[in-house]
């Protein structure tokens, strides 16, 4: 019996012509290289660009950077620092603190951080992820210089850094914020205060007015800033501890916040403008209440 040299089974010829041709096909392409079950080659490494690996990428966590506010943060260990990205150089300046800190960092470059935060940042070559600091409340701020700083809904990141830095600088004792219609302490923040954030409490309320009510009951004299106040704040003799109260640039004080203060005072400006911006302001009360010996309390209420 004569073999069949047709070119294919029966079953092929008892295909339709297009399913039979699409077969023919799939036999002549290339077989795709299947993973055996024990052939696990290694995931591909995220990269630091990855939204998933970058500092503050995480819920809840914070992106630090900038030389001065991660080398404070570094120092003072008042948060967990989770991960930290750096350039060969930087790493190098810092690399008393990265050890004390155990930390290994991930050397990038300064592209690479400049991709990850936006063009104009001024990184530094440095930027570190941390966890949230602890919160505290009215009663758990430490008593050392007897100065607290109170913002009324002062949203600028820019100036609450500012301010934070003058805060620490004059050893403030703690800045109290309202939980709502105020700045989270984000990156922009921290890299205002150049690190001190690291080195003052930061006190979150719910209501301010009922806050600065606490405070008076914790015999604080609380002082609100207005421009345009009768009293000139040389004039009140300081009693600590002490509240110093800011409003939001334009707006001011808030009316509960204002009949909440025992007084209402300036700064006394000799020049033409009578008004600075509220992180000036809070820097130069600061400096003057420091060179002014505190007094004992004062029989005048406002």
């Amino acid at each position: 019996m004569k073999r069949s040299t047709g070119g294919g089974s029966a079953k092929d010829k008892a295909r339709p012509p297009r399913q039979k041709e699409a077969r023919l096909l799939a036999r002549a392409s290339p077989r795709r290289h299947r993973k055996a079950p024990n052939d696990e080659s290694p995931a591909p490494r995220k990269t630091f660009e990855r939204a998933s690996t970058i500092a503050g990428s995480r819920p809840g966590n914070t992106a630090l950077y900038g030389f001065q506010a991660v080398r404070e943060a570094l120092r003072q260990k008042r948060r967990k620092i989770l991960g930290m990205y750096a350039t060969q150089a930087v790493a190098h300046r810092l690399e008393a603190e990265i050890a004390e800190a155990q930390l290994v960092p991930e050397i990038v470059t300064p592209e690479q951080l400049s991709r990850r935060l936006g063009a104009g940042t001024v990184h530094q070559g440095v930027l570190i992820e941390v966890a949230p600091a602890p919160p505290i409340g009215l009663s758990d701020i430490p008593s050392h210089s007897g100065i607290v700083v109170v913002l009324d809904q002062i949203t600028d990141p820019h100036n609450v850094g500012a301010i934070a830095r003058a805060a620490a600088a004059f050893a403030a004792d703690a800045i109290i914020m309202t939980e709502r219609h105020a700045p989270e302490m984000s990156a922009a923040t921290a890299k205002a205060a150049c690190g001190g954030l690291e080195h003052i409490a930061i006190v979150r309320v719910v209501n301010l007015a009922r806050a600065l009510g606490e405070l008076g009951d914790f015999g604080y004299q609380r002082l609100g800033f207005d421009s345009e106040a009768p009293l000139a704040l040389a004039e009140v003799p300081a009693q600590r501890p002490m509240a110093l109260v800011f409003g939001a640039e334009g707006k001011g004080l808030r009316r509960l916040s204002r009949e909440k203060c025992d007084f209402l005072v300036r700064l006394d400006l000799p020049g033409p403008i009578k008004s600075l911006n509220v992180s000036n302001a809070c820097a130069v009360a600061l400096a003057l209440l420091h060179a002014q010996p505190p007094h004992g309390p004062c029989g005048v209420s406002g």
